[in-house]
């Protein structure tokens, strides 16, 4: 049964639409609907809820487009399995994001990548070292990286761990990369790089060392961000 039930803001700040998709998303939660598990017709939830089927065909297409629910033949609405970061990556565009948001972004990923050691220690394979070797070796004479040269590195790295949200989350990354990377140049940290571990660096301690090693060895290589991002 569908029951109308409280939503964060005040309900009078909210239109039909707004009130009728949060309980709606707190229907599904408060009764446990799993993947696969089938919805009531949007008949049924405009006679429960009192309001107009337009009503109840907006809020529902709201949730389709959060990947909550779905249609299929034969069965109606069904709960459905969201994707986590498609509606990120609708919005990760420069051009419509601040700097104060590009900065908080590129500085998860200086997060995550720090927490990236025992992931990488655990799971890590020959062929992956094979792998990222051949990356190195290509790298190692050049007197500077290019952000291609980061890029393949690191999403080796992020592969490495076995976990397709991370993987994807570096391809997420790449608009905001794009800016945050020449911003690293402008500043001339790049003048740093001769002091911090590089690319051979972290393969090496990858092949022979420990996640201990590894993860000082991360913060090495990516000190010159850190003093870049903490400027004023």
């Amino acid at each position: 049964m569908i029951t109308k039930a409280n939503t964060l803001e005040p309900m009078e700040s909210l239109s039909m639409t707004d009130r009728v998709e949060n309980i709606l998303r707190e229907y599904l939660t408060e009764n446990g609907f799993k993947p696969g598990d089938s919805l009531p017709n949007e008949t049924e939830i405009a006679q429960k809820l009192n309001v107009s089927r337009n009503v109840v065909r907006e809020a529902l297409s709201r949730l389709r487009m959060l990947g909550m629910v779905e249609t299929r033949t034969r069965r109606g609405m069904v709960m459905s399995q969201p994707d986590l970061l498609a509606g990120i990556e609708k919005v990760m565009n420069p051009s419509i994001l601040s700097k104060g948001n590009m900065k908080d972004i590129f500085e998860l990923r200086l997060i995550l990548e720090m927490g990236i050691s025992e992931f990488l220690f655990a799971r890590k394979t020959e062929k992956d070292l094979k792998d990222l070797e051949a990356i190195v070796l290509k790298q190692k004479g050049l007197k500077s990286l290019t952000k291609e040269d980061e890029v393949e590195f690191h999403s080796k790295l992020y592969e490495m761990t076995g976990n397709d949200t991370f993987k994807r989350f570096q391809i997420l990354l790449l608009p905001v990369f794009d800016h945050v990377f020449l911003n690293y140049f402008e500043r001339g940290a790049h003048t740093e790089i001769q002091n911090t571990s590089s690319h051979y660096d972290l393969f090496t301690v990858l092949r022979d060392g420990t996640a201990d090693d590894f993860r000082k060895a991360m913060h090495s290589h990516l000190a010159p961000y850190y003093d870049t991002s903490f400027q004023k």
